[in-house]
């Protein structure tokens, strides 16, 4: 996932329709995640996030090249500033896609979704200490009302919920790194820009599996697949990886910021009812206690957002 500023193309009926099915349907996908890596369990995190890298690149480039955006492409490598950090974002999405696996294989998706449900709390936080913007006091009364959450629930767990914090920190962050690097970035160029970062060791390390024997790839699944299906489960991560992205920046071309907004929370809301319907985790009365508050500061976010884009709409001119 990626948050990069919204600049929406047009304000039609039909490009807002393709925006919100664009958006939909990628933060939908984004959501189906932990059920598509729960397949993969005999292989680790690293392995997994490898494979995502290299099938992505693989399919970035013939987009690229079947889409005529092979020069941009390449301008944008030949730009030391912009190439530089999409790497820096590229290695906080590396961080972000580790965590979130090792969360799936190890059944704590529940934690997962607490780090996407809080990573619009730390993008203000970030806006603050790296952007110097001022927080208006809702903002703050949403920092923290989501900081007591967290708190009751690393009470009820008795240890930090690290992986949520991970993957709220990592994720915001590279959406800041993103931010700065403009709009004026295509998505797809730059998307490729950051997975050919990302494919050198992603290649070593899975030469390195290869070599010492500890590779998946052609051997059985998990839950009793077989090596064909497992193998296609690994090829096909690159689509999963890539899809759901270049929706959001179709999205986020013909979207406002605060119909964005609202859509990111498909994701963990899915990924949060996945862990406790489909998977059985423990959600202890402190817990849920932490939960409810943390979607209580994102009501309080969320409201605010809504209220300043209505107070920032241009007013219709009246006839005459």
């Amino acid at each position: 996932m990626s948050t990069p500023q919204p600049t929406p193309a047009d304000g039609t009926p039909a490009e807002h329709r393709r925006g919100l099915l664009a958006g939909a349907g990628g933060y939908f996908l984004w959501g189906v995640l932990p059920l598509y890596f729960s397949l993969l369990g005999a292989a680790g995190a690293l392995e997994i996030t490898a494979h995502r890298v290299v099938w992505s690149m693989l399919l970035c480039l013939l987009l690229l090249a079947a889409g005529g955006q092979w020069r941009t492409f390449t301008a944008l490598l030949r730009n030391r500033r912009v190439a530089g950090r999409l790497t820096l974002a590229a290695v906080l999405l590396a961080v972000n896609w580790i965590t979130f696996l090792f969360g799936v294989l190890t059944g704590r998706v529940v934690d997962a979704a607490l780090g996407y449900y809080v990573n619009p709390i730390i993008t203000v936080l970030l806006a603050v200490l790296v952007l110097a913007e001022r927080p208006r006091p809702a903002q703050w009364a949403a920092v923290g009302v989501a900081g007591i959450g967290v708190i009751v629930i690393a009470v009820g767990l008795g240890n930090f919920p690290w992986i949520a914090a991970v993957l709220a920190l990592s994720f915001a962050g590279y959406g800041l790194v993103k931010k700065t690097v403009g709009a004026q970035v295509p998505a797809l160029p730059g998307l490729g820009v950051e997975t050919l970062a990302l494919t050198g060791p992603a290649l070593g390390y899975l030469v390195y599996l290869t070599v010492t024997g500890g590779s998946s790839f052609g051997s059985d699944g998990a839950g009793g697949l077989s090596p064909a299906v497992h193998v296609a489960l690994l090829v096909a991560s690159g689509i999963a990886t890539t899809v759901p992205l270049l929706l959001f920046a179709t999205a986020a071309r013909r979207l406002p910021l605060a119909t964005l907004g609202l859509l990111q929370y498909i994701t963990p809301t899915m990924q949060f009812l996945t862990g406790v319907l489909l998977f059985g985790e423990e959600m202890a009365p402190t817990r849920w206690a932490g939960f409810v508050l943390v979607w209580v500061a994102l009501v309080i976010l969320t409201a605010d957002g809504l209220r300043l884009a209505r107070r920032t709409l241009p007013r219709p001119r009246s006839a005459g």
